[in-house]
Order: C-alpha cells, then sequence, then structure tokens
C-alpha cells in the first residue's frame, strides 16, 4: 500500500479512436499526446491500477466493469476500417471493481458490476498514450442516468480513499463537447466556457465545489455542453480530491482550428 496520494485527473480525451489514426489526423492531437505520455512520470508511484469514469457509459445506476479481460467497444462510426479492429488488451481488475462498488454502496450510491463491459473509446484512445504496453489493470466507472452533478461529486469524495491505495482515478470526458458545432461555429462559446472552467478550478476548495455544481450559468455552458455526459466526469475525479489544487496540464486555444479544450489534475 502508498502512503502517497497520488492526484486524479480530468482528461479531454479527444475524438474517437484518433491515436490509431495517425496518417489522418497529422499534428492535430500532438499536444494532447504529449500530455498524456507525460503522465506516468508526473507520479509519485506507479499506480496498481486505473479506474476510468467514462463518458460513453450511463446506467439507472451506476456500473462498474468486472471482467478480468475486457473486450473491445467500436463506440464511434465513419472512421477507417482499421479503427475497428484495434486492440487494447488491458487486464481488468475484478478485486477493484468489486471494492469500488463496497464504496459506492457504503456512501449510499447502489452499484452493479458488469463482467461483460468492454472498453470504449474514451477508455483506450486516453489509456493508450500513457501506458501503451496495455498493462495496467483497469476498471470503467459508468455515469448515472440524470447526470446529477452533486451525485457524481459525492460518489468521487466516496472514491478518495483509493488515491492513498495506489489507484489512478481518471475522469474521461471533454472539456467541450458540441459535436453540431466543433468547427469554427463552436469557437467562442468554447472560449468563453473553457476560461470560466479553468477560472473555477483555480478558486479555494469551497468555492470551487459551489461554482462547478452551478455550472449551467457559467458563459456558454449549453452551448459548450448541450447534453452534460462529457463534464460529469469532471465532478468524479474533483469530488475525489475536493480539497486540493488544481493544475492544467494540457490546454490548447486552436483544437480542430477554432476550439479551446483543457484536462485538469488535481493533487
Amino acid at each position: 500500500m502508498t502512503t502517497q496520494l497520488l492526484p486524479t485527473y480530468f482528461l479531454s480525451h479527444g475524438g474517437g479512436p484518433w491515436p490509431f489514426m495517425k496518417d489522418q489526423v497529422g499534428s492535430s492531437y500532438d499536444r494532447l499526446e504529449a500530455s498524456l505520455r507525460a503522465m506516468p512520470g508526473e507520479l509519485p508511484s506507479t499506480p496498481k491500477a486505473v479506474l476510468v469514469i467514462t463518458a460513453h457509459w450511463e446506467g439507472e445506476q451506476f456500473l462498474l466493469s468486472s471482467g478480468a479481460q475486457p473486450p473491445m467497444i467500436y463506440d464511434y462510426s465513419g472512421f477507417p476500417p482499421h479503427t475497428y479492429q484495434v486492440q487494447y488488451p488491458a487486464p481488468g481488475s475484478p478485486q477493484l471493481a468489486e471494492q469500488v462498488r463496497g464504496l459506492l454502496e457504503a456512501a449510499g450510491h447502489p452499484a452493479r458490476l458488469d463482467a461483460e463491459r468492454g472498453f470504449d473509446h474514451g477508455t483506450f484512445s486516453a489509456l493508450y498514450p500513457i501506458y501503451p504496453a496495455a498493462q495496467m489493470p483497469i476498471v470503467q466507472l459508468s455515469l448515472k442516468r440524470g447526470l446529477d452533478p452533486l451525485t457524481h461529486l459525492e460518489v468521487g469524495r466516496a472514491l478518495t480513499p483509493l488515491r492513498r491505495e495506489g489507484v489512478l482515478i481518471i475522469g474521461s470526458g471533454l472539456s467541450y463537447h458540441n459535436l453540431r458545432a466543433f468547427n469554427a461555429h463552436g469557437g467562442q462559446a468554447s472560449h468563453q466556457f473553457d476560461a470560466w472552467l479553468r477560472q473555477t478550478m483555480a478558486l479555494a476548495p469551497a468555492e470551487r465545489t459551489a461554482q462547478i455544481l452551478e455550472w449551467e450559468a457559467a458563459p456558454a455552458a449549453r452551448i459548450a455542453h448541450p447534453r452534460e455526459e462529457h463534464l460529469l466526469p469532471l465532478m468524479v475525479a474533483l469530488g475525489a480530491a475536493e480539497q486540493d489544487a488544481a493544475t492544467v496540464p494540457y490546454h490548447e486555444d486552436d483544437f480542430f482550428g477554432s476550439l479551446a479544450v483543457s484536462s485538469f489534475r488535481f493533487g
């Protein structure tokens, strides 16, 4: 058991299977990839496992991937044929899944194990640059339908003990997720919302929590997130490190030419 608290992360995970499309995407993801590749060297110790809160899975209650060898889920369309053959054969961790379920239920949040659930692109596209050898055990945690910010913040709070036990907690989403305006039309809104988000993450803990729970009042909030599933993983990552300062390991103002996107580290 480690005695050092691991940080938590909210990662803007990019679009689709981008790490496996170097010929197609060119340099579009260079800065994101560099920030992900740097993560292992920035941690105080090597994790024993990773818990990913994924924007691409929702349930009536919280769900946990509990298989020992999770399959792949190609939850995207319109990409080159080879991206539907991608393999990221990282192991699962039935033991960690059961531990997380226990923590959530003790905090009043029923959770269920799903031994069949595979890795979605929000997990394997983000984790591949971090752990390209696919040796790190990974468990996925779903969102809960209704997408209540406080519920997901409370779940993060319940997960805090994992940080001292060598589990790296990653919320995988996007700080801007309006697929109908994932271009110059969304530029202004993404910059307004991202500026608010970075300012909010820099606040003192109590004020930061209060502000993020009222995220819909932020500038251009509902343009940046017509539906907030890609923002909710931030609530979990923040809740698990609620008293810790935030830094910005990744930010760019010209993602896809005009969009502002950011990732955050807590602790």
